[in-house]
């Protein structure tokens, strides 16, 4: 599978439907405002990519890259083209973008309780299927939402990322990180 990558920015004639798979992939109170996310991918460390298998956009991810490190914020791929490995094609391409960072992102944790434990159970064997592993670490960053920390190509340290919060929001986003 060949993916190309294009800039989501007001010239991308995919914007609403990019902004419509964003909507339906992650719930309201995990989202950023869309018009915040366009502002912010302006910012040299912050990318917003779309990804198209022909002329189809196949899904989104929304990263942040400084130094060794990058940051997964949100990637997706359009509902109606899941299981098809789009979602891991989109990994690769990460991957060779940023061959030798340590990449990472959040997940939610596995709930028996959740409504959507069967999604989170299947984003997270999506997730390990492609090379990434258990932190040990959960993070509080946004609306008291617990989540699960994993990492590819490397150990996580979280000093580090917390480093890289400092740097990338210059000291404005401070989440809680914390051993399991």
């Amino acid at each position: 599978m060949n993916l190309r990558v294009e800039i989501v920015d007001r010239k991308n004639k995919d914007i609403k439907r990019i902004k419509t798979i964003y909507k339906t992939s992650f719930p309201k109170e995990e989202r950023m405002p869309f018009w915040l996310m366009r502002i912010m991918a302006k910012i040299t460390s912050t990318e917003f990519l779309s990804f198209h298998d022909n002329d189809t956009l196949c899904g989104f991810v929304y990263m942040a890259t400084m130094d060794n490190l990058t940051f997964i914020m949100f990637l997706a791929v359009d509902e109606n083209l899941r299981s098809y490995g789009y979602g891991s094609a989109i990994l690769n391409e990460i991957q060779a973008m940023y061959k030798d960072n340590k990449i990472i992102t959040y997940i939610d944790i596995i709930d028996e309780t959740a409504e959507d434990n069967d999604q989170r159970l299947r984003r997270k064997k999506f997730y390990m299927a492609n090379g990434y592993e258990e932190t040990e670490y959960l993070v509080n960053s946004t609306n008291d939402i617990i989540q699960e920390i994993i990492i590819k190509n490397g150990e996580f340290e979280k000093g580090e990322f917390m480093q890289f919060f400092k740097k990338y929001s210059k000291g404005a986003m401070k989440p809680k990180i914390f051993k399991k």
